[in-house]
């Protein structure tokens, strides 16, 4: 359908041309993933129509329009494109129509950060239901400074100027388990679903007889989404000037605290692992060391300090290399981020994360160890200025203070970070610190806030 087609009906009606809007973040074309309608169905406004996977993250579509359904323009991983058909809907042309686009639900900026946006003086932007959201609330959106594209108002943003108004700490949503979400939650993949046979460390060699080529960026069997990203998002980072650093740490002390939490975190469902230990003990150190928390701009001019602590947790999944961030880590205890690691490795291995626990990291840690390996040279996450790889921990014969040999629990870890604006001695010192933490647990409680 090249325009907007009349249907012949009983009533007043006409057809609606529902187009994939853009998604934000460059995205120009996504997977369909899952329909949740068919041709026939009746659906209104903000109802789901389909989730769709781009090279970011999953994406759920919902709709525009009271109506029916009366054409699916794609099919199940078929490739759509931002600005085209995605479906046809008829709907009572006696009713108002809002804009054609349909609605996608826009991870939130920080309000922290040390530019701050400018009101512009033209209509307010916003979805039907952040309108509505703020009719219930007696909200005037003129009052409300959107931070989604071209100053468009988020619902997230009417949570935060009515927390403000009352000076209430927003509750989480009944259906999320971490404290720490602040959107709405994805929805944990089912419990009944059978576990993936692991992949055999071995594969039969395929000879094709010939060699064979294939687009990395086109619909390539063999070139995922995340896959994708990552191939942007290293070719971005030869752009950096990498210098690395490498340190042994003695985890002795922690690895017998861990053993005693563990039973108490299981009493509450959570599985407690080392990293939770190591990403407070990173926060803890970028608390004094807050270059290693910034940004610089592509005319490296200005250094954006991020007042969050968004870091990163590269996982190693079956979609390929994702990288979701623990949101806040300042704020949050060991056991904060023990309940969050837990909800996105989950999500992570159902390829079910969204955008928002993608975007937004300030600093990352890739726990190599869990495959094997000791040192690593990891490359930075533009717009990120540095990360840490750590090693599979060892025990290994050390001398203690008296001279005597005794058993170490000892892990390597290997710094990268951006030359232009971190220089080797602040890197070392942000090492030495965090390894302070590690080596000696306790000493954790006099900094924490």
């Amino acid at each position: 359908m090249a325009a907007v087609t009349a249907l012949r009906s009983s009533c007043r009606a006409a057809g609606r041309l529902f187009k994939l809007s853009d998604i934000g973040e460059g995205i120009t074309e996504v997977t369909v993933k899952e329909w949740y309608i068919k041709e026939g169905d009746s659906v209104s406004q903000f109802d789901s129509i389909c989730e769709v996977q781009s090279d970011k993250a999953s994406v759920t579509i919902t709709s525009r329009y009271d109506g029916v359904i009366r054409k699916l323009h794609y099919s199940i991983d078929d490739i759509a494109f931002v600005g085209k058909p995605l479906v046809d809907i008829e709907i009572d042309a006696s009713k108002g129509v809002a804009s054609e686009e349909d609605v996608v639900e826009t991870p939130p900026m920080s309000h922290e950060e040390h530019t701050h946006q400018e009101i512009k003086g033209h209509k307010t932007l916003a979805t039907p239901a952040v309108r509505r959201l703020a009719m219930e609330n007696n909200i005037k959106l003129s009052e409300v400074v959107g931070t989604g594209k071209d100053n468009r108002i988020l619902k997230e943003d009417i949570l935060n100027y009515l927390a403000k108004q009352t000076g209430a700490i927003l509750p989480p949503k009944a259906e999320i388990v971490s404290p720490l979400r602040k959107t709405e939650a994805v929805p944990a993949a089912p419990k009944d679903k059978a576990r993936r046979v692991p992949v055999p460390v071995s594969r039969p060699i395929a000879f094709s007889g010939k060699d064979k080529t294939e687009p990395v960026t086109g619909d390539s069997e063999c070139f995922t989404g995340f896959q994708k990203a990552m191939v942007k998002t290293m070719s971005a980072a030869l752009k950096i000037p990498h210098f690395g650093y490498s340190d042994e740490v003695d985890l002795t002390q922690l690895v017998q605290l861990r053993e005693e939490l563990k039973p108490l975190a299981e009493t509450r469902g959570v599985k407690l692992s080392f990293m939770p230990f190591f990403i407070k003990a990173a926060s803890l150190g970028l608390l004094q060391y807050p270059i290693l928390n910034a940004s610089l701009d592509e005319s490296c001019q200005n250094v954006t300090y991020k007042a969050s602590h968004n870091i990163g947790v590269a996982m190693d999944t079956e979609q390929g290399l994702i990288v979701p961030n623990v949101k806040n880590v300042q704020v949050c205890s060991v056991f904060d981020i023990a309940v969050e690691l837990n909800r996105l490795q989950s999500l992570g291995s159902a390829g079910q994360l969204g955008t928002s626990d993608l975007t937004g990291g300030t600093f990352t840690l890739s726990n190599i160890g869990t495959i094997g390996g000791t040192y690593a040279k990891p490359v930075i996450l533009p717009p990120e200025v540095a990360i840490g790889a750590l090693g599979k921990i060892q025990v290994l014969p050390r001398f203690n203070g008296k001279g005597e040999v005794f058993k170490a629990q000892i892990m390597n870890v290997s710094w990268s970070a951006d030359h232009r604006i971190i220089d080797g001695a602040t890197m070392a010192r942000f090492s030495n610190l965090w390894k302070s933490y590690l080596e000696n647990p306790a000493s954790m409680l006099l900094d924490l806030k």
